[in-house]
């Protein structure tokens, strides 16, 4: 009897593996979709992103900026940049008019004030504001489905008040005289201003140790794919050149450094850095008190401190200008759209920060929730006609075997004229950067296709220009 039941158990389990096996065979492997490394190729004709998560749309969440991330294509976006995704402190928490929200005595009104993105309490969780892990990674797989890559902001040189840090290992941190833990401070020792955080200390290589396991783990458990570090030239530049090589040995990443130090781009450090100084002639000349002579200079500056594979940020807006320095419209007014097209066709990746793309015309609320206007207007079709020659044309290459850059002479000093050229191809820019008409030659000659307008214009030798205020042109050889 014992035999015969042995003998039928052995049968059955047989027969269920066997079932088993069929099942699985019919279930097919899928397989996640994955995007390719980040190539050298890619950075050449890049448009980069900076999303605003919490003022992005009225949830202000995650999910609400994931369903628009193809539109983003659209734009000619490859690398979305997320402004810090990590829990902010309570302590010492910003609130608008720059004092600590705690002072705020109605809990209604103290509510509203969320802090800063910078003031983090956790490098390795998400702030329950946008979501949560998994609304995090379904923003990223929808990234990488459409061929963009994300990368976060990172912020490496001080923590929130909240920060596990500060009890467990408060030797990370800048301490004074007394033994008292600092917010950042000027090399004077006068507060920088950012009270809210704390300052890390760079000496201890436990911290080092510690800050890239926590880099690591979005590149290898959340897929992200690099970094934008926040104030990295306050950072010490040993601890990028000890940092970076352990962070490329676990994938291909881009990383961005908000810092314009020509150090910080050598080797294998940082792929980009911030073209301030650009940024500031461009703002300058809108206001009338630089020339086209000072952007020169600026050029020639560019050639000096950097070498031929560094690559520079070009933006009229982004999170700090526009809180804090006020929108495009303020600070540019007329000539907004020449140079917008401007840190298309120059040198470098040109940048979108949220609300852009839809004309947004007022400052961001930078430590309680706001919201970008999400209406196409003049500037969307503007920017997609910019992407689109940008991703696809070698003249405007600006990364690592970036097409070249001449001056192109002309007799009015508000009149901007240049080629960018590689591969025998090439891409022209002219405008008249200055509130009043001006009529001028341009050494130039030949038939061109006036790309923003989709016309044909002719230049001969000789010739006078008419060009209206603030008026340009890009210009295609054909």
């Amino acid at each position: 009897m014992k035999k015969t039941a042995l003998f039928l158990m052995t049968i059955l389990l047989f027969v269920s593996c066997k079932t088993e096996k069929k099942e699985a065979e019919k279930t097919p492997d899928v397989k996640k979709v994955t995007i390719a490394d980040v190539s050298d190729a890619m950075l050449e004709n890049a448009v980069i992103y900076e999303a605003n998560i919490r003022q992005y749309s009225k949830e202000g969440s995650f999910d609400a900026f994931t369903k628009d991330i193809p539109q983003l294509k659209q734009l000619g976006v490859k690398i979305i940049w997320l402004m810090p995704i990590f829990p902010i402190s309570e302590t010492k928490r910003k609130a608008t008019g720059g004092d600590f929200a705690s002072k705020i005595e109605d809990p209604e009104e103290r509510k509203k004030h969320l802090g800063s993105y910078y003031a983090v309490s956790d490098f390795t969780k998400i702030n329950p504001e946008f979501g949560t892990i998994e609304d995090f990674r379904e923003l990223i797989q929808t990234a990488h489905d459409n061929d963009i890559y994300v990368i976060l902001d990172w912020v490496p040189n001080h923590t929130g008040w909240d920060h596990t840090w500060l009890k467990t290992n408060p030797e990370f941190y800048t301490k004074n005289a007394k033994g008292e833990i600092t917010d950042p401070l000027n090399e004077d020792g006068i507060p920088v201003g950012w009270a809210d955080v704390a300052d890390l200390n760079y000496d201890n290589q436990e911290l080092r140790k510690a800050m890239v396991k926590d880099m690591k783990y979005w590149l290898t458990d959340e897929d992200v794919d690099g970094f934008r570090c926040d104030v990295a030239g306050s950072v010490p530049t040993d601890f990028w050149q000890e940092a970076i090589p352990q962070l490329r040995a676990k994938k291909s990443i881009f990383m961005l450094a908000e810092a314009w130090e020509p150090e910080l781009l050598k080797g294998e450090l940082f792929d980009m850095a911030y073209g301030w100084d650009t940024h500031h002639r461009m703002n300058h000349i809108a206001k009338g008190e630089e020339t086209v002579a000072d952007w020169d200079k600026r050029m020639q500056q560019v050639d000096s401190l950097y070498e031929p594979d560094d690559i520079l940020m070009n933006f009229v807006t982004n999170h700090d200008e526009n809180s804090w320095n006020g929108s495009i419209e303020e600070r540019m007014g007329d000539g907004a759209e020449a140079f917008t097209a401007l840190s298309y066709v120059a040198p470098g990746m040109p940048l979108i920060y949220s609300g852009q793309e839809y004309d947004m015309k007022h400052r961001l609320k930078f430590f309680e929730k706001d919201e970008i206007p999400k209406e196409k207007g003049k500037t969307w079709p503007i920017l997609e006609k910019l992407g689109a020659l940008k991703n696809s044309h070698v003249a405007l290459h600006g990364g690592k075997n970036a097409a070249s850059y001449t001056k192109v002479s002309t007799s009015d000093a508000n009149v901007l004229a240049f080629k960018r050229e590689k591969d025998g191809k090439a891409v022209y820019y002219i405008a008249n950067l200055s509130k009043e008409a001006a009529l001028t030659k341009i050494e130039l000659t030949g038939s061109f296709s006036n790309y923003m307008n989709d016309g044909n214009v002719t230049f001969r030798e000789g010739q006078d220009v008419a060009l209206q205020p603030w008026q340009y042109m890009i210009l295609v050889a054909e």
